[in-house]
């Protein structure tokens, strides 16, 4: 049996032992699917790794139980579960690497690991090698983690900043007086929302492409309240007004739609023949556009006609590529 299904079973049985107070062999064998003997080996392995579990005398039965007590004083409030939640957040806190706050993260868990007992330390660390956080990308560099600390720094004192960013749409560098209202990270990058005074407008930045920051003495008023969901009717990171997009895909491709939740205001409708139609109440964006051409031909657009036709013409300009390339070999 591989190490890895032995060590879920024995956190099941911590986690049973803590939920239900007390249980017998043979209850933690039935809940676990394996034998008796199986469940001793695995106490007395809890044991070794220095969990708190003993066994007890009640009306002729040998019950065992997890003695929480140890845990409630070290941490008072939280549960077993909750606490290995908490040391496993480490794995998914690594997207934040590079971040101002970075370095009092990764004090704040030596100090929880400290407290633990290695033993229990060392049962902890391989559960990750079941379940695994991968980060996204991220841009390595120094300057890139300057700007983030100076921009966190910029909006918890409302201090306006001058910047000079590359915008890739338009493929120019210009330079900004912004007034930084909220740091986002989303898809492993992070994303600066500020008030352009030049413009009148709230604006959205990609962090990884300011190239040069500076703060200033001058304060700002939030001249705006700004909703906990700035990016609601997106896919991505952008804002504006929600529009009926309906997309069918392919019978192929249709279990894969299905089963994932693109976004609040979906609605699928199954085709009698095998296909899938989705619809949503998004603004019609890059992110969306992305979305859809990344289906290629699973996917084609229904409404609105003008989206069906841009979608179309991006397709047809991608094969002519194709062509153009294998006419020249």
């Amino acid at each position: 049996m591989p190490r890895s299904n032995e060590v879920i079973r024995q956190w099941n049985i911590l986690r049973e032992l803590e939920a239900s107070r007390r249980e017998t062999i043979a209850g933690l064998a039935r809940k676990t699917r394996v034998t008796t003997r199986t469940i001793r080996r695995d106490l007395i392995a809890l044991q070794t790794a220095g969990f708190p579990i003993y066994d007890e005398v009640i009306d002729n039965r040998r019950f065992w139980k997890l003695d929480t007590k140890p845990f409630r004083d070290l941490f008072p409030g939280f549960s077993l579960p909750e606490l290995y939640a908490l040391y496993f957040s480490r794995a998914l806190l690594k997207c934040l690497a590079g971040a101002p706050f970075q370095k009092d993260l990764t004090t704040a868990f030596a100090k929880f690991e400290a407290v633990l007992p290695p033993s229990m330390r060392k049962f902890f660390d391989q559960l990750p090698t079941v379940l695994q956080a991968r980060t996204g990308r991220r841009r390595a560099g120094n300057e890139i983690d300057k700007t983030i600390a100076g921009l966190v720094t910029a909006t918890l004192e409302q201090r306006q900043a001058t910047m000079r960013y590359h915008s890739l749409s338009s493929r120019r560098t210009k330079n900004y007086l912004v007034e930084p209202y909220r740091l986002l990270h989303f898809q492993g990058g992070f994303y600066l929302f500020a008030y352009v005074s030049e413009y009148n407008e709230m604006r959205t930045f990609a962090v990884e492409r300011i190239q040069h920051l500076s703060l200033l003495e001058t304060t700002f008023e939030p001249s705006q309240e700004l909703s906990s969901e700035l990016f609601a009717h997106s896919l991505g990171m952008m804002q504006g007004p929600p529009q009926h997009i309906e997309v069918e895909f392919t019978a192929k491709r249709a279990p894969y739609v299905r089963e994932v939740e693109w976004h609040t205001s979906q609605q699928v409708a199954d085709q009698p023949d095998g296909s899938l139609r989705l619809s949503l109440e998004v603004c019609i964006d890059q992110p969306l556009r992305n979305w859809i051409l990344s289906f290629g031909a699973s996917a084609r657009v229904l409404a609105p006609p003008d989206l069906a036709a841009e979608i179309a013409a991006e397709l047809t300009r991608a094969r002519a590529g194709y062509k153009t390339s294998s006419s020249k070999r």
